[in-house]
Order: structure tokens, then sequence, then C-alpha cells
């Protein structure tokens, strides 16, 4: 990857976003923490990676639960100061819970605090190295990228994969998410990117062709109104099996019926949810990523 000497990256599984440590000898910092059923490996790597030296930073680039669930740990591990973004900062105060979007996709995170905010145009110091903040709504509408101009890096988080982006998650409920995950294609394609640093997936070179194809995943989607939803779907039941290996498939019903971003996104596909559960099963299983025993979902990955 050509890293600076200060930075490290941690490639985890697509439960858990990836991490990035950077070590200086005036600071530490960590990018991002994973799920909460990572913590522990979470805290494991970054205690091994540090070698008894405390962690005095964590930031995060969007809350969503893969990239926020080892907070909690990591705080009470190291009181490390903690910097989210600041559109987040109000729903984290009061650990809102309908405007957060733990239990809005059927997932977990355990309740954690922050010392301060960033925002787009805000210049972070990570690594001795000036990593500039970039708005990235789209996927999430909160969400922020950190570029640092004199490295030529992205940490594009769940705006830009290597093939492909997260969920449109605004577009499930009506709101606009298309135009804006556009925008920020279109931002990231100005940048003169030697590495990006995807928040899922290792770190890749080509940037170009990463965008090229991005564009064309986005301009999938919005052919059929139906698309997103679907994928949706199909994401967040694909993560629920990852964290709990096995399901019913009556118990995924229940968990779409208490989780907004999964109600609404299962209303737009099919009106019995029972039978859009199965269809959804069938296609995970014939993708080669799960395997049905009696009326239960299982993970092979």
């Amino acid at each position: 990857m050509n890293l600076p000497p200060s930075m490290r990256v941690f490639e985890r599984g697509w439960l858990s976003s990836n991490n990035i440590l950077f070590i200086t000898p005036g600071e530490t910092a960590l990018v991002d923490s994973g799920y909460c059923t990572h913590a522990e490996q979470t805290l494991a790597l970054v205690q091994s990676a540090l070698g008894g030296r405390r962690l005095d930073r964590l930031v995060n680039t969007h809350l969503h639960s893969d990239h926020c669930g080892g907070n909690a740990l990591l705080q009470r591990s190291y009181g490390c100061r903690t910097t989210i973004p600041v559109d987040e900062a109000q729903a984290v105060r009061a650990w809102d819970e309908a405007q957060l979007t733990f239990a809005a996709t059927g997932q977990r995170c355990e309740r954690f605090g922050f010392d301060d905010t960033f925002a787009p145009g805000d210049v972070l110091e990570l690594g001795g190295m000036a990593w500039k903040a970039l708005a990235a709504p789209g996927h999430d509408p909160h969400a922020l990228l950190l570029h640092c101009e004199a490295e030529g890096i992205l940490i594009s988080a769940d705006a830009l994969w290597e093939n492909g982006f997260g969920v449109i998650f605004p577009e499930l409920q009506g709101e606009s998410g298309f135009a804006e995950q556009r925008a920020v294609l279109d931002l990231i394609a100005q940048l003169d990117l030697r590495l990006v640093i995807p928040g899922h997936g290792r770190p890749f070179t080509d940037a170009k062709a990463a965008l090229q194809r991005a564009y064309s995943r986005l301009d999938y989607l919005t052919a059929d109104p139906q698309r997103n939803p679907r994928h949706a779907m199909k994401v967040l039941v694909a993560f629920l099996l990852l964290e709990r290996q096995r399901m019913e498939l009556d118990a995924i019903v229940e968990i779409i019926g208490a989780s907004r971003l999964m109600r609404a996104a299962a209303s737009q596909l099919h009106p019995d949810t029972g039978a859009l559960v199965a269809e959804l099963a069938g296609e995970l299983v014939r993708a080669g990523a799960a395997r049905m025993e009696g009326n239960a979902l299982l993970n092979v990955r």
C-alpha cells in the first residue's frame, strides 16, 4: 500500500469497518472502530499495534454501527478523546434512537459519548499529516471523508469502495440520496489520489477505475425504483446473518417489522414481508452467501 510510516490499516471483514491507526511520538489516533461484536478484537488489534502506549484519539467518519460499535470499549479502555461528525452531535448527546440508525437497521451499538466534532472544511492532524474533512452525503447524510492532499490518500469510508459504495439509505424513506452520492463521486474524481482506504475491502490505488464502477452502479440503481430497496434488504439481512450466523426466517420478519429502514425498504418490494424474506433467502443461497436448514438461514462465509 506504500503507507506513510505513521499509518497502519486493519482490513476487517464485512461485519466491521476497516480501522486506520496513526502513531507518532506525540499522539496516537484511530479512525473508525468496527462493529460491537468485534469490539474486543478491535481493542486487541489496537493494543498490539500500540505496544503499551495509550490511544489518545478516536475519530468516526460516520455513525453507522459497523463504524462506531467499538467506541464504548475503546473509551473505557483508554479514555480517548472522541471526535464525531458535527451533524451527529445532538443525537449522540441525547442518544436519540429516532435519529441514530442502529435500531432502524436491526443492528446494535453500545452507547458512547464524544468530546468534540468536525465538519466539512475542518483539518485534522493525524499521524503528523493534515487531513481535510469533506462532506459525503449519499450513503449517510452526515458522513465525512478525510483527504490528505500531501500524500494523495483518501479515507473514503462508505462513499467509495473498490467495487461500489454503501447502501443509499435516505432513498429508502423517500429522501434524496442518489443525487448526493453522484456529487460525492464527482468530488472524489477531482482529487489527485494515489491510494484510497475504503470503509470495507482492501485499500486500492486505481481510483479512476473504482469511480467508473461506482458511477455504473449508481446508474443501475437509479434506473429501477425497486433496485435500491432490494439491494438494501439483501445487505441488511446478510449483515444480520454475519452477526448471528443462524436465523429463523420468522425472526428476520420480526426484525424487519421493528426496524424503521428495513420496514421502509420492505414495503416498497412486497406486501407480504414473510414472502419477501423467503425470496431474499433464496437469493442469498443462490449467491453462495448462505444455506437453508429447515426454516433457518445459515451463514456460509
